[in-house]
């Protein structure tokens, strides 16, 4: 099965709102491809006048991250309908800043996910262990238990709507990147546990992207992995010309 091919990019808590538009236009206008996938991820002050400057291209948008709730007093927070009404599509949940930042516990990202499926947003749920359970060679139990408490209670139908984002924490912002053996180790290994809870259609069809110092030089040598479907970008998505070579890495 011919899995989605995916470059996101998140651009976390970057840009003022003049410079996300100039980088949104600077990739509207020289991505010319649909493939693979492109997904631009600003803050949430960006992301409609961004979303506005990507109309007529084939990049789309998600938000950094939405409340467990729907409405409520949360101050500071956005829920996964205020999204929908913003016609936004993906979301990422579970990235390790908000998981070690913000105290995010699989329980809660498990009812996220919950929330974003019910407004039919695409999550993209991001696993990934520290440098410590790596070198305890735990990172296999570590990654499992992330999937099964976050992700594992949904059906086969709810589930086939998931990205899933392996990103080793102690690759991220670092400059250090997983080898491409260690980073198909991970997804096949996730693809496998996928197989085992749900069955082969459903893995086959997951996309599962590589998260961690995703570069426009690295990015073909990752994405020749047989389980490796793309890469969830951070610093290198700032840069319209190394994010579009990243792209271009298929």
């Amino acid at each position: 099965m011919s899995r989605t091919k995916i470059v996101a990019g998140n651009w976390k808590m970057n840009t003022s709102l003049e410079d996300g538009i100039s980088l949104a236009e600077n990739l509207a206008a020289n991505h010319t491809i649909t493939h693979p996938l492109m997904i631009v991820i600003p803050p949430f002050t960006h992301l409609m006048p961004v979303k506005s400057v990507l109309i007529g291209s084939s990049i789309q948008i998600g938000a950094q991250n939405c409340h467990q709730e729907a409405k409520g007093a949360y101050t500071g927070e956005v829920s996964a309908p205020m999204l929908k009404s913003c016609g936004i599509p993906y979301v990422i949940l579970g990235h390790s800043e908000r998981r070690q930042y913000f105290n995010e516990t699989d329980e809660l990202l498990a009812l996220k996910v919950d929330a974003a499926l019910a407004q039919d947003l695409t999550p993209i749920f991001c696993v990934g262990e520290s440098l410590e359970v790596r070198n305890e060679n735990k990172q296999n139990d570590f990654v499992l238990n992330q999937l099964t408490k976050g992700l594992f209670h949904l059906s086969s139908s709810e589930f086939s709507k998931i990205i899933i984002a392996y990103e080793p924490i102690w690759a991220i912002g670092t400059g250090v990147t997983a080898s491409p053996l260690q980073a198909q180790e991970m997804h096949e290994f996730i693809r496998t546990q996928i197989e085992v809870k749900y069955d082969l259609a459903v893995a086959a069809a997951c996309s599962i992207l590589y998260g961690g110092s995703v570069k426009g030089a690295n990015a073909r040598e990752i994405f020749s992995q047989a389980d490796v479907d793309g890469a969830l970008v951070g610093g290198a998505s700032l840069d319209a010309v190394d994010f579009l070579k990243i792209a271009s890495g298929f």
